[in-house]
């Protein structure tokens, strides 16, 4: 029986896909993977048995990667899975700073008591009138799974829409789901110069911390609303509280509010909503259930983000080998000569992603595991670079 650990509340839609002989288990001990959401694993000793770690979403900055992956521990996120939740948050968050609706309700709730507050609103609502978002220009910086829904959410409202985003790949792989019409642009200062909103949708790198700040604030039309459903560090915060009193940013949505920002005027704080409805906390738990099963299962690895992807379908009634490797190229043909030694290769694949590899190997057994007295495993496993290695029967 596989045991898998929750670290966080899982829905219990996507753990109802965990075939019958898994079970969810409370003892961190002997459990052959994990499930977490937002909880903090840094600091996190994990068991030797633990073979997958899967986060029910998109980001990963509470998962120590570099370390299990040097332990051959795969951990998976569930890019996409979200996205729709997080897209629809993010017209409702400009929608909200636009019409000021939420500084709106809170006049309503104060005066609920006036029984006469179907009169005194009509000269109050000037305060919170507003403007349209049709015909403005929305800066995307980012064309991912949830940047591209807002592209083509945007666009259907009537915007313009231009982005920024430096991986052509990434666009061509969203390209289906992109307005015709869309401007993407060479750099950042090309978007912050036209933009009415900015979205910003990357996640939280060393390249992105901080980089909505007093320099980059100044190169943006006045009066811009930024939204920030993404990562609250990608903002600096004093820097947006000076331009937020100097009106340069009119109103700053944040999906991430701290201490600072929560108490910012001209803020439009939202308690980290973006992507808990129903549906999304649905789509991420199943999502994540089937990349741990397939890897435990077939050694198949999809939406890692410590190892690379790589697939061999489903185990049939050969072997299958699952090696985890340093990025030596030369892993792979070693660990192939060896298996060649107890059996028939029938197929292999091997990929590299920065510093890991993977390499798996089907092959039928035409002797028996050990060789004057070495078996298989101990064969493979005094390959100088593995990290780890199973073989699935």
């Amino acid at each position: 029986m596989r045991k898998i650990l929750c670290l966080n509340k899982i829905s219990p839609v996507g753990l109802k896909t965990l075939p019958v002989d898994y079970e969810v288990t409370t003892d961190v001990n002997e459990v052959d993977a994990i499930l977490v959401r937002s909880a903090v694993m840094h600091e996190m000793k994990l068991p030797e048995s633990v073979l997958a770690v899967a986060r029910a979403g998109a980001g990963v900055n509470n998962i120590p990667l570099d370390d299990y992956a040097k332990a051959g521990v795969v951990v998976f996120n569930t890019p996409g899975a979200n996205a729709n939740a997080v897209k629809e948050l993010t017209i409702a968050g400009m929608l909200m700073a636009a019409r000021d609706i939420h500084g709106g309700m809170k006049w309503v709730e104060a005066n609920k008591e006036d029984v006469e507050i179907n009169k005194s609103m009509e000269k109050a609502k000037s305060t919170f009138a507003g403007t349209e978002i049709l015909g403005k220009t929305l800066g995307i910086f980012g064309l991912g799974a949830v940047g591209s829904l807002v592209a083509q959410g945007a666009h259907g409202m009537g915007m313009k829409v231009v982005a920024y985003e430096p991986s052509q790949a990434t666009i061509e792989k969203n390209r289906d789901m992109l307005p015709n019409d869309i401007n993407i642009v060479a750099s950042a200062d090309e978007l912050y110069a036209v933009s009415d909103y900015i979205s910003l949708n990357v996640p939280l790198l060393p390249a992105t911390k901080g980089m909505i700040n007093r320099e980059s604030i100044a190169k943006m039309k006045e009066g811009v609303i930024i939204v920030n459903l993404a990562r609250d560090a990608i903002v600096n915060d004093e820097d947006i509280r000076e331009a937020l009193k100097a009106g340069k940013v009119r109103k700053y949505v944040t999906d991430f509010p701290n201490h600072t920002t929560a108490n910012m005027e001209g803020v439009v704080a939202i308690p980290h909503l973006g992507a808990s409805t129903e549906e999304a906390e649905n789509n991420c738990a199943t999502m994540a259930v089937r990349q741990i099963v397939d890897f435990i299962n077939n050694g198949n690895i999809v939406n890692s983000v410590n190892y690379p992807n790589i697939e061999l379908g489903v185990k049939t009634d050969a072997h299958r080998i699952v090696v985890l490797h340093d990025a030596n190229e030369g892993i792979s043909g070693q660990i192939i000569k060896v298996v060649e030694t107890r059996g028939l290769v029938k197929q292999i694949a091997s990929k590299i992603k920065g510093k890991y590899g993977v390499t798996l190997i089907d092959f039928v057994k035409t002797s028996g595991d050990c060789t004057d007295g070495v078996c298989l495993g101990e064969s493979l496993a005094g390959i100088t670079g593995v990290i780890t290695l199973r073989v699935i029967h």
